[in-house]
């Protein structure tokens, strides 16, 4: 098993950059749609997306948002960090089979309180930003190593509804970085 590590406030600088890359799997949709109860049929529906300007599913922007969030936890500073805020702007759809890398600058550091603020992008395998924003993040006081805990496995049973709309993914693309 792998280990998680972090950067405590002191060891952190400005221009300090990481990357952290998930690939975007039909699974991710539809259990985002069940734990935040987002059943936009955008999401979830391809006949009802096929009428909308993306013309197929398209993964929840909150979804990318998430991918951040995991980016701070695990890479920058990682474990220990306290999330704080987040501000996104949203430059184009992910869709199934999309694979987000997100990017992470460190553009500022407050010492009183040990907060730190995050520069944050998000690329598509082809190097289109899908997302950009800033989060605010109080940096871990206490230098850790653990071991990496277990992505959950977790099964899926779909509503006739979603069953329809398929349950086959497009094989991830390779990173581009």
């Amino acid at each position: 098993m792998s280990k998680l590590s972090n950067f405590t406030y002191d060891e952190l600088f400005i221009g300090q950059t990481a990357r952290y890359t998930k690939c975007i799997e039909q699974r991710d949709i539809l259990l985002f749609a069940a734990v935040s109860g987002d059943v936009n049929p955008v999401h979830l529906d391809p006949e009802f997306a096929a009428t909308t300007p993306f013309k197929e599913p398209i993964a929840h922007g909150m979804l990318t948002g998430a991918i951040i969030s995991a980016a701070i936890a695990l890479e920058l500073p990682g474990p220990g960090s306290i999330y704080l805020s987040q501000s996104l702007r949203f430059h184009r759809p992910v869709k199934i089979g999309d694979t987000v890398t997100v990017e992470l600058e460190i553009s500022a550091k407050r010492d009183g309180k040990q907060f730190i603020t995050l520069q944050c992008s998000a690329f598509n395998q082809h190097n289109k930003q899908v997302v950009s924003g800033t989060a605010e993040v109080k940096a871990p006081e206490q230098k850790l190593e653990l071991e990496r805990p277990a992505t959950p496995d977790i099964e899926i049973r779909q509503s006739a509804a979603v069953s329809q709309a398929g349950t086959s993914s497009p094989a991830c693309s390779t990173n581009w970085r």
